[in-house]
């Protein structure tokens, strides 16, 4: 089988949206077992969402800049089946591929791997006619770096209706159910509650499923010709019960007795045949009443098409406007930085002379402190501006992910590399753990600010070392994306 569906997926650090394709192959061994081969393609972009944290008003966020990447994954499994019961491994992420960075987007010792073993249990709910079943799953989840996570869950599927329950080690207990209707349309919702204490106090997730079925629908049973059939040998009964009274010479009586019944048989068939006339209307009916339903879903999906191509129509217009307000916004920005830049050139140029000047003063034996202390006081602001202007180079560029902050928990001032930031002291240690075993040596430093720990790889005296030590993923020794941390001092 071939299916395609689309997604999107908020962590509250990025926000990935996209689609899937997949394709599932089953094998029949024998009249018992099976083997079923699956494979899912995603593709999504990926979006910086502004927040790296869980959002809290009283934490100061950094100042992160975008980042749009594009994202292919690869997720194969497998499944073995014997009667009732199945056995199956998957991986999440066995292959993914960042075709913003040009790069794997994860490394070999971070790949997700899934196992699950299941039976199905049939049970008869509604009239399901034998194709509604329970089916118990355990099953456990290993992800590199952090605990390996064991759950169980309970799954009911019948033709009307589907509900499910389950408990997962670190996301807890879970529910959820949805229903079908016209055999086509399937639409329900799964909401997970957090149990260990570091889960508790945040709000369940949730998520939502629709499908739809695009494959031909079972016909309605026809009127079978049996029933003609039987129409005629009911008749042919008649005229050989006729005959035999004529040839035998029955009494008159008996004669007139088998004649009464003959036309009582005679008008049982023909309200019979009306009997069947009706069903037939009535089946015409119903068909004429679901043609009348598709042409009203269909003007109803029409419409919606429309609507959906004005909004796109009014959207595409507000993008042009909003560009022309940017490029505004952008010269204007550059004028002020031009005229930025010339102040503080004519701000060095004076500097600069005073300083000659005060140069020349302190040839002359009657230059008296105050006059010394002003000289000074110009070399300094002298001093100061050119360091200034040199400080320019440190701006971040367009698109990095930067932060500055002056003088912060007695950090010596320079410009950090950062791997990842925790508010859960676990899964920091989990992490930090985790950078060590790949021979790297992680330090982090904690900020009283919003009560986080940075961890990073090292710290450099300039901009460019940092830069360098980023874009060469640490000398190829990290994979996974870093930024910069910038500490002035006071």
């Amino acid at each position: 089988s071939i299916g395609a569906g689309f997604y999107q997926h908020n962590t509250n650090v990025f926000l990935n949206t996209g689609g899937v394709l997949n394709y599932a192959y089953r094998y029949l061994i024998n009249d018992q077992s099976s083997f079923t081969f699956g494979l899912n393609l995603f593709g999504y972009q990926r979006e910086f969402t502004g927040n790296p944290f869980q959002n809290d008003p009283q934490i100061t966020l950094p100042q992160l800049g975008t980042s749009n990447d594009f994202i292919l994954q690869l997720a194969p499994g497998i499944q073995f089946s014997y009667d009732r019961f199945s056995i199956g491994f998957a991986s999440e992420n066995l292959f993914d591929y960042n075709l913003t960075e040009k790069a794997r987007n994860t490394g070999s010792g971070d790949k997700i791997y899934l196992g699950t073993a299941s039976y199905d249990f049939p049970v008869n709910i509604l009239n399901s006619e034998g194709s509604s079943l329970l089916r118990p799953m355990v099953y456990f989840k290993s992800i590199p770096g952090f605990d390996t996570q064991i759950g169980m869950s309970g799954f009911l599927s019948t033709n009307k209706f589907w509900a499910q329950t389950g408990y997962n080690s670190f996301y807890g207990i879970s529910i959820g159910g949805g229903g079908r209707f016209m055999q086509r349309l399937s639409v329900g919702a799964v909401v997970e509650f957090g149990m260990k204490s570091e889960l508790k106090s945040k709000d369940p997730t949730f998520e939502l499923v629709t499908a739809y079925d695009f494959g031909n629908v079972i016909s309605r049973r026809k009127i079978s010709e049996p029933e003609e059939d039987e129409k005629e040998k009911e008749l042919e009964e008649i005229a050989e019960v006729e005959k035999a009274a004529e040839e035998e010479e029955l009494s008159k009586a008996e004669a007139l007795l088998i004649a009464q019944e003959a036309k009582e048989l005679a008008q049982a068939q023909r309200k019979k045949s009306k009997d069947s006339l009706a069903q037939v209307n009535k089946e015409l009916a119903i068909a004429a009443s679901l043609r009348k339903d598709q042409e009203r879903r269909t003007d109803s999906i029409q419409k919606i098409k429309r609507q959906e191509a004005l909004a796109l129509e009014q959207i595409t217009k507000q993008r042009r406007l909003d560009s022309l307000a940017a490029i505004d916004k952008e010269k204007a920005l550059v004028e002020a930085n031009r005229r930025k830049n010339q102040i503080k050139l004519d701000s060095i140029k004076t500097a600069k002379e005073a300083e000659a000047l005060a140069d020349a003063k302190l040839k002359s034996d009657s230059i008296n402190k105050t006059e010394i202390a002003a000289v000074n006081a110009a070399k300094e602001k002298a001093r100061l501006d050119r360091m200034e202007q040199q400080n320019e180079g440190d701006k971040p560029q367009a698109g990095e992910k930067y932060e500055e902050v002056v003088g912060e928990d007695g950090l010596i001032p320079g410009y950090y590399l950062i791997a990842n930031v925790f508010g859960t002291k676990k899964y920091f240690d989990a992490f930090m753990a985790n950078l060590t075993k790949k021979g790297l040596e992680p330090k982090s430093f904690f900020r009283s600010k919003n009560k986080y720990n940075y961890v990073y790889l090292r710290r450099f005296d300039t901009m460019n070392e940092a830069r360098k030590a980023r874009d060469s993923k640490f000398n190829n020794r990290y994979a996974d994306k870093t930024w910069i941390y910038r500490v002035r001092a006071q």
